[in-house]
């Protein structure tokens, strides 16, 4: 009888560590508010520019960052029409202002600023809709042409842009 408890005893203790192994707690942080059991789809539409001032790319751009993004952090399937939440919206904002005057009275810094206007339906719940607008910015040196840093600039704030939207419509802050 001794014997046999003495045998079982690291067979129990290995059986125990195995069932540890294979249960591990994960978290995901990005921020994500979404039921999966009542939310299943998104449409996200065009968004288009409205802008005085227009860089054509920039629509691109932008979608597809939020498009890249929604598929990174959530489980929802984008559809063409519909869905349980919509995203709509477009480009209202795209301009240039001078920033960091110097004594000789020239800028030494030009401020990019783009604005996007969003509309947030949820087709579900009542009560969640959004209508917002939001803006970012980056600040480059006035030595620089504009079409030299245009590209990097308008992905460094579309990325801002669609991590401000996401907070404020799926991410629920």
């Amino acid at each position: 009888m001794k014997t046999l408890r003495i045998l079982l005893r690291p067979l129990a203790m290995l059986v125990c560590l195995l069932a540890a192994a294979g249960c591990t707690i994960s978290y995901k942080l990005n921020g994500a508010a979404i039921d999966y059991n009542v939310y299943k789809t998104i449409y996200v539409s065009q968004f288009p520019i409205r802008a005085a001032l227009v860089y054509p790319p920039l629509q691109q751009t932008f979608e597809n960052e939020l498009l890249d993004y929604i598929s990174r952090n959530t489980r929802l399937r984008t559809v063409e029409s519909g869905g349980d939440l919509q995203l709509e919206g477009e480009i209202t904002g795209y301009s240039l202002s001078p920033q960091a005057v110097t004594e000789d009275a020239y800028a030494s810094k030009t401020r990019l600023t783009i604005q996007v206007r969003v509309k947030y339906i949820d087709n579900k719940q009542e009560g969640k809709d959004i209508d917002q607008t939001f803006s970012a910015y980056r600040d480059f040196d006035s030595s620089e042409m504009l079409t030299d840093v245009q590209d990097e600039l308008c992905s460094q704030i579309s990325k801002e842009l669609v991590d401000l939207i996401f907070n404020a419509t799926l991410g629920n802050w």
